[in-house]
């Protein structure tokens, strides 16, 4: 974890290499106490992707959830025969 002054944001060059080696968010402190995070882009879209797995995931409900054979059979016996 790194956690930087907000007066060393001077630096881009720097913080941005340690965004992307680091592949974590970098906490800014503003007299002392937390103020802002920033992360390379790789790791917010990483970050973003997962919560979006997550919600979905959430949203599935297994418990109705059907295998192919069962349909295909249902099917067969609906249509077919």
């Amino acid at each position: 974890m790194h956690i930087i002054p907000i007066n060393q944001l001077k630096d881009t060059a720097k913080i941005s290499a340690i965004c992307n080696e680091s592949n974590e968010p970098v906490y800014i402190t503003k007299n002392g106490y937390g103020d802002m995070v920033i992360m390379s882009l790789k790791a917010y879209e990483e970050q973003q992707e997962k919560l979006m797995l997550k919600e979905l995931k959430s949203k599935l409900d297994f418990s109705k959830a059907i295998d192919g054979n069962s349909v295909m059979q249902r099917i067969k016996k609906d249509y077919v025969d």
